[in-house]
């Protein structure tokens, strides 16, 4: 299972918002129920009990019937999943400090693929038919970066972000399967550089840092819009760059594998590196190299890379390597024992894949 996250054209806000209203009456109203069911009898509504207080509610509010029960079904997985009693409310009141962004969601009857068209020389559109109410339909065209053609769709969430725009997030069943290469590589995520591979790959990020002068104005003119479209161009091309970044990896090497470093270790106030390091994106990069390395048949490892940096990755001596925060200037560094010239990030990333290839043949690494 995969999902596609598509934009909609700006033409369909007007008639996404009204819908979205109904979704939020709705959830509103199985939320109250809910805790009042559990209040009255100790129990939890189920999905399948919800949905005989919601029958025939469709045609007033305007909802497909299987969109009222996804509703119901999502509220009930969301309460296990949280394990509270009420979760919150969906308020439509646009002034309100927790106003809540649009959802609608869609199981696979209320969708139909219309079909896809070329839209310049590279970008393609694809329309969707969806069902609502009294057999109306509703007509949604969006940007598609995928090509929906090549897939086959299961059910559609539109949601809407911070600044009004929609997007449709759409599961699919069955999608293109890729082959990865047959390379190796280790990689050392760091602050400089988010990633840099044993192959001498970098990626670099950096976009906070890049946009924050401007970010700085907008904040103190307290123009909202413009620093949330500042804080949507970071977050975008952030995701661009890790994406381009990991499906490359995906695609060239067999094996993957990366340190075991957390951002909770970097993030106190001691270190003064949070903004760095929130920047860098660490996460996101192991979460798309772990799921685009199990689409491509490949295989993803996370190791603990104590002393990677600080071991010599040709002879294993740790004699003359920087050591500690306070030596996190020095970039490259020659080894004492063997001579060999290091690039730190590098070294780190050739030890890292060490480690992974001990750990596959079941040897304890020297590190």
């Amino acid at each position: 299972m995969k999902t596609l996250k598509l934009r909609l054209k700006d033409k369909h806000s007007k008639p996404l918002n009204s819908i979205s209203h109904a979704v939020n009456f709705v959830w509103n109203y199985v939320n109250e129920l809910s805790f009042k069911h559990l209040q009255r009898t100790g129990l939890f509504f189920s999905a399948y009990d919800i949905t005989a207080y919601t029958k025939g509610a469709g045609g007033e509010l305007g909802l497909h019937s299987q969109t009222i029960q996804a509703i119901g079904e999502i509220h009930a997985k969301a309460r296990k999943q949280f394990k509270k009693a009420k979760l919150k409310w969906r308020t439509n009141n646009p002034k309100s400090c927790r106003k809540s962004l649009g959802w609608i969601p869609f199981k696979k009857s209320a969708i139909k693929y219309i079909g896809t068209r070329q839209s310049g020389k590279k970008a393609l559109k694809s329309t969707l038919q969806l069902s609502l109410a009294n057999h109306q339909k509703l007509i949604i065209e969006m940007f598609d970066s995928y090509n929906l053609s090549r897939y086959q769709i299961n059910t559609l969430e539109l949601v809407q972000d911070s600044r009004g725009r929609w997007y449709a997030c759409i599961t699919v069943k069955k999608y293109p399967k890729t082959t990865c290469g047959g390379g190796q590589v280790g990689i050392d995520l760091g602050l400089k550089e988010a990633a840099t591979t044993s192959n001498g790959e970098t990626l670099t990020i950096k976009q906070t840092q890049k946009w924050a002068a401007k970010l700085a104005v907008a904040q103190r003119a307290k123009n909202k819009q413009r620093a949330r479209a500042i804080h949507a161009k970071i977050k975008n091309t952030r995701q661009d760059l890790i994406h381009k970044f990991t499906t490359q990896l995906a695609k060239d090497n067999a094996l993957i594998v990366v340190g075991d470093v957390k951002s909770r270790s970097f993030t106190s106030s001691s270190t003064k590196l949070a903004k760095s390091t929130y920047d860098a994106g660490w996460f996101e990069i192991k979460r798309q190299l772990e799921y685009k390395c199990k689409h491509a048949d490949g295989q993803f490892e996370i190791v603990n890379e104590n002393y990677t940096t600080q071991t010599c990755s040709r002879c294993g001596s740790r004699q003359n390597s920087p050591k500690g925060r306070a030596m996190l200037g020095i970039r490259e560094w020659r080894c004492a024992r063997c001579g060999t010239w290091h690039d730190r990030d590098i070294n780190a990333a050739k030890n890292i894949l060490a480690a992974g290839l001990c750990r596959l043949a079941g040897v304890t690494p020297s590190l």
